[in-house]
């Protein structure tokens, strides 16, 4: 009988959009906002200090508008500077919110099976604008949804081997429910799931409504 630990969940990874380093390098080499440093790195204006800060945060991934003004923020730079270099950053297209939504719908939908709750969740979060998030989250259907929580559910089960019908149904809608999966939606996708491995499912019969 294998045991439930030993198939661990894979940690939690930031997405990645391919080239983005590479975009934001090109730019700060063609406008001189490399991170420097010495004589030259101190001679530079506030502003162009925060420009190279904040290249090379998005060379390393995608950033939300709210995620770079923080970390401006934490470097000590004024409101003065970090908003009119956002503004910049906006116009020029390296930030776009809505985007990047998009991208982390996506990528934590298919990586991590995160339902539109938690997703929305995790985009305000990062500052994301509501009504943005919520938008992005659309692209996961009610369909897709309940494919994505099937294939969690069976993923989950195998892992949890010989253990009582008891304890696989806490187990399975204690995963469900960690990633956003409404509780009517969780416990239908778990009571058919069991059903189909031969399991008892009368726990499961007064289901909530989805």
């Amino acid at each position: 009988m294998a045991s439930e630990s030993a198939v661990p969940e894979s940690a939690d990874r930031e997405p990645v959009v391919a080239g983005s380093g590479a975009v934001a390098g090109s730019l700060a080499a063609r406008t001189g906002a490399g991170s420097g440093s010495g004589k030259a790195g101190a001679e530079r204006t506030p502003l162009q200090r925060a420009k190279a800060i904040c290249f090379d945060l998005l060379a390393a991934r995608p950033r939300t508008k709210d995620e770079l003004r923080q970390a401006l923020r934490r470097k000590g730079f004024d409101e003065d500077t970090r908003e009119t270099l956002l503004g910049k950053l906006d116009d020029a297209g390296l930030v776009d919110d809505a985007a990047f939504a998009e991208m982390w719908v996506r990528s934590r939908h298919t990586h991590q099976g995160l339902a539109r709750t938690a997703l929305v969740a995790e985009l305000r979060r990062k500052g994301v604008d509501g009504a943005v998030a919520a938008r992005a989250a659309e692209a996961v259907d009610r369909d897709a949804e309940e494919q994505r929580a099937r294939e969690l559910v069976r993923k989950r089960l195998r892992a949890l081997g010989g253990v009582d019908e008891q304890t696989a149904i806490r187990r399975l809608l204690g995963t469900l429910g960690r990633k956003g999966y409404p509780q009517g939606l969780a416990y239908r996708v778990v009571r058919d799931e069991l059903a189909a491995a031969g399991a008892d499912t009368t726990p499961l019969d007064d289901a909530p409504p989805d």
